[in-house]
Formats: structure tokens, C-alpha cells, sequence
């Protein structure tokens, strides 16, 4: 496996993480160290995004979730990567340091800006047509079509969401259901 470059810096929760990103790509982190983010990682967060660009790429959990919305709302133009829970997990464990380095290399390919003027392209109806709403398989629908199309998993109206604001084309969609009904 051939290591990929990285320009913007990938901002990550630990030290373990930074270990596995390392394994996967050339580029430079930077450790929040939990929610508690210090005064000087701010800074550091902030020259990084005015120079580079960064991608916020944190644990698929709650924490994670909550350390992303904080980033986010102080750096709204900046790019998310996500790997859904079954690819960061290990032994129960979750956290991007339990994936593996194409699982990495592919989520952060996959990173996305939101678009924070989007139309509502999407709305319940397409969920409910793919099956992503309303049915047993639902969530295991929503888990694999945030995995292909990189935008993480969400519930119904976090998917929708989320399908809106990174601007995800019809086209990209209706072929990620495709996959997903080929498996």
C-alpha cells in the first residue's frame, strides 16, 4: 500500500490516532487531547486553517461527535472525514486508531466541505424510498451509505442532514443505493 499525501492538516483526538493516521498517509495532526482543548491547540488550529486548510477526523462516537460540532463551529469552512463505527472498532473499542490505513486513506479522500448556502436536494421521501427510513434495515442502510459516499452515519433526519449540507449529488446517491442493494 502506497502512503498518500495530505496538505491541510488532519486534526485528530490523540496521540494513538496520530500513530495510525502516520501509518496511512504523510501529512501533520493535530491532538485535541480530548474535549478540553487547550488554548495554545486553538491556536494551532487556527494557523493550520488559515494555511492549509485542516480536516476534522474524530472518533465515531459521542465524544468525537461533540469535539467535531465544537471545531466546527469556530472553523465552519473546514473539511470532515468520517469512518463509520464497524471500521474504528476493535475488541469494543472505538477510535480511529483501531482502523486500518485504507480505511483511513479512504475516509480522508473522501473529506468534504459543507456547504453552508445548500438547497434542500434531498428530503423523507427519497429516504423512504431507499429504504433508509422507515424499514428493519434502515439503519444498517444509513451506516453503509454514509461509509460509501463519506459523510458518516446519522439517524433519518441527521442523514438528510447531512446528505444536503455536503452538497451530495442525485447521481452519487441513487449509485450508492445501487451498491448498497448489489451486496
Amino acid at each position: 500500500m502506497e502512503k498518500i499525501s495530505v496538505k491541510e492538516a488532519i486534526v485528530v483526538e490523540g496521540r494513538d490516532d496520530t500513530i495510525a493516521i502516520n501509518r496511512a498517509v504523510e501529512g501533520i495532526t493535530i491532538e485535541t487531547h480530548g474535549f478540553g482543548i487547550r488554548k495554545e491547540t486553538w491556536d494551532l488550529i487556527e494557523k493550520a486553517y488559515k494555511e492549509k486548510g485542516i480536516i476534522v477526523f474524530t472518533d465515531p462516537d459521542f465524544s468525537g461527535e461533540e469535539i467535531r460540532k465544537k471545531i466546527l463551529a469556530r472553523f465552519p469552512e473546514a473539511k470532515e472525514a468520517f469512518l463509520s463505527k464497524n471500521k474504528a472498532t476493535k475488541k469494543g473499542d472505538i477510535g480511529i486508531e483501531n482502523a486500518e490505513p485504507e480505511d483511513i486513506i479512504d475516509a480522508l479522500k473522501k473529506a468534504k466541505f459543507q456547504n453552508a448556502v445548500y438547497e434542500d436536494l434531498f428530503n423523507n421521501t427519497d429516504l423512504e424510498e431507499a429504504g433508509l427510513a422507515g424499514g428493519k434495515a434502515s439503519k444498517e442502510r444509513r451506516e453503509r451509505l454514509g461509509e460509501i459516499l463519506g459523510i458518516g452515519y446519522g439517524n433519518s433526519k441527521a442523514l438528510l442532514k447531512k446528505l444536503n449540507k455536503f452538497g451530495v449529488e442525485k447521481e452519487d446517491f441513487y449509485e450508492a443505493i445501487r451498491t448498497i442493494d448489489n451486496k
